[in-house]
């Protein structure tokens, strides 16, 4: 028995984000399974269950929530994550296997664009290897953070003739040369906090919502700004969602 599965881009956080794709996506959807991420992150379900209250126009479409675990940073930081997805596939799989029989369609929304840094491929991928159930995925993709950042600093992502590097706060220190534009997601803290003070910095949180905050300049001058704004932003809401692009100042 072979199940459909919809995983669709829904952008950063603005339902204005929403492409005429996933519209027409979403509606064809029997389920769409909401994750939870603990009261802290209701926000982000709440966002989620916004989209499908303004988009959905069919009738008897149901929502299933459920709990997503928390992975363990105790150890090494891959095992981890494999631990922690294995762990949602079986999630998935008992999700699949109970809300969907044969020819009915399952949604799963998905910040920003389903290819960057976010693993429900990955774990969709995870079920099928398991063996117990046979899916036909489909992926519907969405505007992602970085667009959203550089529209609202309404900014060029690449220099001529220069590359564009994404990579993560955690690997920021490896992957930072200098050359071109480099654009940080996942960072937990400032990894930034450390390079050229000379480096320019288009920092963004919460992009495309109304508590969408901006802020860019000179390392050596917003650096810290950013800082402060952003654990004062984490303290009020429980959780922040930031992006941002360095370059070099040219000489």
């Amino acid at each position: 028995m072979q199940r459909n599965i919809l995983v669709i881009g829904i952008g950063a956080g603005n339902p204005e984000h929403m492409t005429v794709e996933a519209i027409k996506a979403l509606n064809r959807a029997d389920v769409v399974f909401i994750p939870e991420k603990g009261a802290e992150k209701e926000e982000l379900a709440a966002l989620r269950r916004g989209i499908c209250d303004r988009f959905i126009e069919r009738a008897g479409v149901r929502r299933v929530s459920f709990a997503v675990p928390q992975r363990d940073a105790s150890g090494g930081y891959r095992s981890g994550v494999e631990d922690w997805h294995e762990a949602i596939a079986g999630i998935y799989e008992a999700l699949i296997r109970d809300a969907l029989n044969e020819a009915r369609t399952g949604a799963f929304l998905v910040w920003g664009d389903p290819s960057l840094y976010d693993s429900t491929l990955r774990i969709l991928e995870r079920v099928e290897a398991r063996g117990a159930l046979t899916l036909a995925i489909e992926v519907i993709p969405g505007i992602t953070s970085i667009q959203a950042l550089a529209a609202s600093h309404r900014v060029v992502l690449n220099d001529i003739g220069k590359p564009v590097t994404v990579t993560t706060g955690r690997r920021l220190g490896e992957d930072f040369d200098g050359e071109g534009t480099t654009v940080v997601m996942l960072d937990g803290g400032t990894a930034f906090a450390g390079l050229d003070p000379d480096t320019h910095i288009w920092w963004g949180a919460y992009l495309g919502t109304p508590d969408e905050i901006v802020i860019a300049g000179r390392l050596g001058d917003v650096g810290e700004e950013i800082a402060r704004t952003k654990q004062a932003a984490r303290a009020r809401k429980g959780w922040i969602m930031d992006t941002y692009l360095l370059k070099k100042e040219e000489r």
